[in-house]
């Protein structure tokens, strides 16, 4: 008998802390939930107000520069409400504006050719730098505007630009303008341009720093992506001038304005 009472002791107790533990476990959770919820509707009234809420974002765009064009990727990393820490690598192409292209020897397997350019002068840059939130969008369809500053290294490359010519003797060749310069800007020897494949085993790296500032314009309708206008304008300075069109300056330090198409998302 004092077995049997022994035994319904013990089972009563170990049911009660059974139901105890499951009571507990199930308040846990609704505590979770509870502030899950909080946190979610939080994120949704502050996106309805059109507030920029994330914890990282990242983005590409696609630049037209008064001298060139490029691309970028950037990664950003809040640190406070209206702060961001961005980093970025840039690709890009420093043009001269007096550039004319004109058609090659007129066949079906030449190219257009740049007169007189000397060089391709290509440019990789990585950054760092602070973006800015001047103003929330004040709905959905609002438009936030953010201002950046930045700056780095930038990895300056010079390709020699290549034609297909004609020499004295009616040989075809491909030279640069340091080759031969008379038969280069002679347009009665020039087929047209030898292409971007060439003269890539002749490259010459120049080493630069510069600075960027942009205001952005998003536009997008959702918070977790970014839909944006960018305009800017920058300064960039080489060890050494850079030669790209025969009979210009050659310029060490380059000034320019740009326009970006930004895409990109963010987390929150």
């Amino acid at each position: 008998m004092k077995k049997i009472l022994l035994f319904i002791f013990v089972s009563t107790l170990c049911i009660a802390a059974a139901a105890q533990d499951s009571t507990s476990s199930r308040s846990s959770r609704s505590d979770r939930k509870a502030e899950k919820r909080q946190r979610i509707n939080a994120l949704i009234k502050s996106e309805e107000e059109g507030n920029l809420s994330f914890r990282k974002q990242k983005s590409f765009g696609i630049e037209l520069r008064t001298n060139g064009y490029g691309g970028f990727f950037e990664i950003g990393k809040r640190r406070s409400p209206r702060f961001t820490t961005i980093y970025g690598i840039e690709i890009t192409e420093i043009k001269n504006n007096k550039e004319e292209k004109l058609d090659g020897v007129q066949n079906l397997f030449t190219n257009s050719y740049v007169y007189g350019k000397e060089n391709n002068f290509y440019q990789t840059k990585l950054g760092f730098g602070q973006q800015y939130i001047l103003g929330q969008k004040g709905n959905k369809n609002g438009v936030a505007i953010l201002a950046s500053l930045s700056g780095g290294l930038s990895l300056g490359l010079l390709k020699p630009y290549m034609l297909d010519v004609k020499d004295s003797i009616g040989r075809t060749k491909t030279i640069t303008y340091k080759d031969d310069p008379a038969i280069f800007l002679s347009q009665g020897n020039i087929i047209g341009g030898a292409g971007l494949t060439h003269g890539w085993n002749e490259l010459k790296v120049k080493p630069g720093v510069f600075v960027k500032s942009a205001l952005r314009f998003d536009f997008g309708r959702y918070n977790e992506s970014i839909q944006a206008l960018e305009i800017g304008m920058s300064v960039e300075t080489y060890a050494g001038k850079i030669p790209i069109l025969v009979y210009n300056e050659s310029k060490q330090v380059f000034f320019q304005g740009h326009i970006a198409f930004v895409f990109g998302s963010r987390k929150k």
